[in-house]
């Protein structure tokens, strides 16, 4: 199995939640959206993910890994019951493409 490594406080990262849904966003108008937090209003969303959290115990710093294949994608019609059903009212969303 591979294992992430902390190279901040050269560490492992240890499972935190298999399991975990997330949402990949995509720009919501026709301008170029900023990737990231900065302007989370030009983002909508895109596909939904599910891969592994893991953690660094030593700075608590999360990453997501061995997100394969999208769950559910935009255009789907049932797509924002899926999202509901399977990571909750405010999934964390990737704004980044």
């Amino acid at each position: 199995m591979q294992k992430p490594v902390c190279t901040k406080c050269q560490r492992f990262y240890k499972p935190e939640k298999n399991g975990y849904y997330f949402l990949e966003g995509m720009p919501s108008g026709p301008w170029v959206a900023e990737p990231g937090t900065a302007h989370p209003e030009q983002w909508k969303p895109y596909k939904l993910w599910c891969g592994d959290l893991w953690k660094c115990h030593g700075c608590q710093h999360t990453i997501i890994i061995g997100a394969l294949h999208p769950i559910a994608e935009h255009f789907e019609f049932d797509f924002a019951k899926t999202v509901r059903v399977c990571a909750g009212d405010s999934p964390l969303q990737v704004n980044d493409c």
